[in-house]
């Protein structure tokens, strides 16, 4: 048991060493707008980093804050993982309501924001064309992708936590709501940061509550732009100062 307990430890110290190791990109201050770099590709690389880094803010808060999910470090951690993994077999788990409808669409919303930060075709701010819909769809792809692997995969709520163990806590709600979810959070935030947040900042040369308004208003960037590196209130296309 010792062993298993030893490797569970392992696991979260690696995870928790992604966001870690992920270097601070403060944001400059010009007095104008950022010119924004052009990119050819997507940054696989960089997703992947920056994703790990999400896991390991998501699963730190998971570790902090509930005792159930410190208890279940203890075990069999490869046993008990295997077993935890399951398809579930009802709509909801045993989440309360704003966790599963609240909660999921927003950490959805924060992987569908990294996905547009490494997406060259991605428009930074809501345009009302194809090309923004097409991009927000592949964010909420993304998502989708992201909510699998939080769920049950090797750095997921089954193996850290072992949720699923008891199948009455694992529903198809969470895989379902979370893209949709955050495919519906990243256009309204997008929408608020376009017209009211940079509406609010041409009236004010205060930074702290140009900085206070990103982030009352677009709260899952704000987590898309921590576990990237930048600053909480980033924005590739301008500064606080502009």
């Amino acid at each position: 048991m010792a062993s298993d307990n030893g490797t569970a430890r392992l696991l979260t110290a690696v995870v928790l060493l992604a966001a870690l190791s992920t270097p601070a990109r403060a944001q400059s201050d010009p007095p104008s707008r950022i010119a924004v770099p052009v990119r050819s590709s997507i940054d696989k690389t960089g997703l992947l980093l920056d994703s790990m880094a999400l896991l390991a803010i998501e699963h730190g808060i998971r570790i902090a804050l509930q005792p159930g999910t410190r208890r279940e470090l203890r075990g069999n951690f490869w046993r008990d993982y295997r077993r935890s993994v399951h398809m579930p077999v009802t709509w909801e788990d045993t989440d309360p309501w704003p966790v599963n409808y609240v909660g999921h669409p927003i950490h959805g919303a924060a992987a569908g924001y990294l996905w547009i930060e490494h997406d060259p075709k991605a428009p930074v701010t809501i345009e009302f064309d194809n090309r923004y819909w097409s991009s927000r769809g592949r964010a909420a792809a993304f998502a989708a992708a992201y909510s699998f692997q939080f769920e049950v995969g090797p750095i997921s709520e089954a193996s850290i936590g072992n949720v699923g163990l008891r199948p009455e806590t694992t529903g198809w709600v969470d895989y379902v709501v979370t893209p949709t979810g955050a495919f519906g959070l990243v256009i309204a935030e997008d929408v608020l940061d376009k017209f009211f947040v940079e509406w609010a900042e041409r009236r004010t040369r205060n930074r702290v509550w140009r900085a206070s308004l990103r982030l009352i208003f677009n709260p899952t960037r704000a987590m898309s732009n921590t576990a990237a590196g930048h600053l909480p209130w980033y924005r590739p296309d301008r500064s606080l100062a502009w």
